[in-house]
């Protein structure tokens, strides 16, 4: 299979959208619905990148807050960016709740709002028999337009799918599971960061990542390496994250670049294009 890119949408705190965040071309955008409901700078800079192109993919809340906004406020902050997607809600590990709460949603979000968005299920599980389970539910749905994998964050010595996320998306390619009528997205960087990209940008069929860490790990002073080690020390939280200071910003913007080589994508920070 030929490789080909995977986008890679930069999170980053809301000060510092226009220097790391703006894409030049404007391409696919993972939002925050919490930051677009409270946060008016926020808010403008994506419906702005929404008008230049880009695609909003409005997430739902569970990372950052602990749990995940309800349907209302979702459609509510996808409106107000112009977004295209809805990361359902999701529950860490458990993918029959997350089925649960998704298809919840899902009702719920078309009641308000019609087929205006397209919806995304977060492929959660506790072991690799529900993981498949919950991916068929998911492809056999009448809902899920588009599903998201999480990040792999701890090592796994037991090689299972619902823990190692590049062996799942192998799995997929290799059982000839991909449906081609659904959108596939990575959520985060996980334990290898980056150097995971360069794998899975041979599925063609993977269509977007987001991440944190070239801003944080940029903001402490620490460059990614574009053939590894990948060695991720204790960080913030990216809301925790505080000023950085503008000696850093030329790493920040290395780090970023870097990610996007793993990545095989060619967006450049659209800042540096002016």
């Amino acid at each position: 299979m030929t490789a080909t890119g995977i986008d890679f949408s930069v999170i980053a705190p809301p000060a510092y959208l226009k220097h790391f965040v703006a894409q030049e071309p404007a391409r696919v955008h993972h939002v925050a619905a919490q930051h677009v409901l409270s946060d008016e700078t926020y808010r403008d800079f994506f419906a702005r990148e929404a008008e230049r192109g880009a695609e909003i993919i409005v997430d739902n809340g569970l990372f950052d807050l602990g749990y995940a906004l309800p349907a209302e406020r979702l459609v509510e902050a996808a409106l107000a960016v112009s977004a295209r997607e809805i990361i359902l809600p999701d529950v860490m590990r458990d993918g029959a709740a997350t089925l649960k709460a998704s298809e919840k949603a899902a009702c719920e979000i078309r009641a308000l709002s019609g087929e205006a968005f397209r919806l995304c299920a977060v492929l959660h599980a506790a072991d690799d028999d529900e993981w498949l389970r919950t991916y068929d539910a998911y492809v056999t749905s009448d809902w899920a337009g588009a599903i998201a994998l999480p990040a792999s964050r701890r090592p796994d010595p037991h090689q299972q799918l619902c823990r190692t996320r590049w062996l799942a998306t192998a799995y997929l390619q290799e059982h000839g599971l991909v449906d081609d009528l659904l959108v596939y997205r990575l959520l985060g960087l996980g334990r290898t960061g980056h150097l995971e990209l360069i794998e899975q940008r041979e599925h063609e069929w993977i269509s977007s990542v987001d991440g944190a860490a070239p801003v944080i790990l940029g903001a402490m002073g620490i460059a990614l390496l574009p053939e590894g080690p990948y060695e991720k020390p204790s960080t913030p939280r990216i809301e925790n994250l505080g000023p950085i200071p503008e000696d850093r910003f030329g790493l920040v913007r290395e780090n970023i670049c870097v990610v996007r080589a793993a990545a095989g994508s060619t967006v450049k920070i659209a800042e540096e294009c002016r």
